[in-house]
C-alpha cells in the first residue's frame, strides 16, 4: 500500500495566504485590463474596440474604478478599501446592467460581474493574502513598534 507524502507544516500553514494572494493578483490583473480597455481602447477595447468617452456615466467611471482599483488590489496597496470599492462597482453593474435582462447570471451575461463582486468582497474581508505591499508595511510597522519610539541623542561636538 502506497503512502501519501505529507507536506511540511510550514508549507501547509502558509498555503491559504499564498492562495489568497495569487487569487488577488490574477483577479486584479484581469480587472485592470478591463479598465484599460474601457478607458483607452487597448487590448481589443470594449464595444467594438473604441474607448468610452471621458466622464460618461457610468461606463467611464466604472473603467476608472477598474483601472485604479485594480492596480491597487494587484499590488496589495490599500487592498481592502480598494477591493471593497471594486466589489461595489461590480454589484452596481450587475443590478443596473445585467439583472434587467433575466433573473440568473447565466441567462443575463452577468457571471463575470458576480464573480468579481464576490472575489473582491472576499479580499476586502479576508485581506490581501501573501505578496502584498500592505503586509510589508504592516511588518515594518510592527518591527518599529517593537523597537520603541526613536530617541534623539545629544551630540557633543
Amino acid at each position: 500500500m502506497a503512502t501519501v507524502p505529507r507536506l511540511p507544516a510550514g508549507v501547509v500553514a502558509a498555503a491559504p495566504a499564498q492562495a489568497l494572494g495569487l487569487l488577488r493578483i490574477v483577479a486584479a490583473l484581469l480587472f485592470t485590463c478591463h479598465g484599460a480597455a474601457t478607458l483607452f481602447g487597448v487590448l481589443g477595447g470594449t464595444h467594438g474596440g473604441a474607448s468610452t468617452p471621458v466622464g460618461q456615466w457610468p461606463g467611464w467611471w466604472a473603467g476608472l474604478i477598474q483601472l485604479v482599483g485594480g492596480i491597487l488590489v494587484l499590488i496589495g496597496l490599500l487592498a481592502r478599501p480598494a477591493a471593497l470599492l471594486c466589489s461595489g462597482s461590480m454589484a452596481y453593474a450587475y443590478f443596473t446592467v445585467h439583472q434587467q435582462h433575466a433573473l440568473w447570471p447565466i441567462q443575463n451575461g452577468g457571471e463575470p460581474a458576480v464573480l468579481y463582486c464576490w472575489i473582491f468582497l472576499t479580499i476586502a474581508v479576508a485581506g490581501p493574502g501573501a505578496l502584498a505591499l500592505d503586509r510589508l508595511w504592516q511588518a515594518r510597522s510592527r518591527a518599529a513598534a517593537e523597537r520603541g519610539p526613536a530617541t534623539l541623542q545629544p551630540t557633543t561636538d
